[in-house]
């Protein structure tokens, strides 16, 4: 197999597992473990793998639960979610991202008449015992760690749909200009809801101006708007700006 389609079959399985083993990809590949090792260190050079642990012998998955991360800058976090509910409008079709910030923005459309398209169940929870919005609910793998539901099926599934507006969450923008995302198994959700809608709001809040991530799940000229506080890093903002994308600081 020729090296660059190894590394695109390792960034598969990284993006639909999550975790990928040098011992097991060596075998799967008929390569040695060495030669797994370049191929992750190259995709990281890359800026495709955030790192590798154990000098190679994983793709790190995030540590972090959904609950934990919720309670991480939620200030910041509560006061995005405020502001881009005023971008919806009602009957409107929109898609939630996962996310701890859309999850929020979630419980500020309780009561409002606009479908919600997701694969979090976060967001569900938030919304199920609201007569209104009507919900529509992705199917997929369960990733109960952050209350979400991931893989082809979910990528399948929102091919079939069509949105106003997908509400996008990251893990930050990184200084060339990409829209990133920590976790592998995420990134193809992430893409399949841009796919499907016709104008995107990301939710950054100011701590992920720049940040890291896994995988870049977009250029900056994908993203129609962000949504994020105040006290931002200006460089970042400009980058954002000069990219076409309308800013909102909360």
């Amino acid at each position: 197999m020729l090296t660059m389609t190894r590394q695109d079959a390792i960034l598969n399985r990284a993006r639909t597992q999550g975790d990928v083993s040098v011992a097991v990809l060596a075998e799967e590949f008929d390569v040695s473990p060495s030669t797994i090792r370049r191929d992750l260190a190259t995709l990281s050079r890359e800026g495709l793998l955030r790192r590798v642990r154990g000098g190679g012998s994983s793709v790190e998955q995030d540590l972090d639960s959904f609950a934990v991360v919720a309670r991480r800058d939620s200030a910041d976090k509560e006061a995005i979610a405020a502001q881009a509910v005023q971008l919806v409008n009602d009957g409107d079709v929109i898609c939630l991202d996962i996310g701890t910030t859309t999850a929020r923005l979630a419980r500020h459309l309780r009561g409002r008449h606009v479908t919600v398209v997701t694969s979090s169940l976060a967001v569900v929870d938030e919304l199920r015992q609201s007569e209104a919005p009507e919900v529509i609910l992705l199917g997929g793998v369960l990733r109960s760690t952050y209350q979400s539901l991931v893989g082809l099926l979910t990528e399948q599934a929102m091919a079939q749909l069509s949105t106003n507006t997908c509400f996008l969450s990251t893990s930050g923008i990184s200084s060339s200009g990409q829209v990133l995302d920590t976790t592998g198994v995420e990134v193809g959700v992430k893409r399949a809801l841009l796919a499907a809608a016709d104008r995107c709001v990301l939710l950054a809040d100011r701590q992920k101006l720049p940040g890291v991530g896994v995988l870049s799940v977009c250029a900056l000229d994908q993203i129609d708007v962000l949504v994020t506080n105040r006290g931002a890093d200006p460089t970042t903002l400009s980058l954002v700006r000069d990219a076409g994308v309308e800013v909102i600081e909360a």
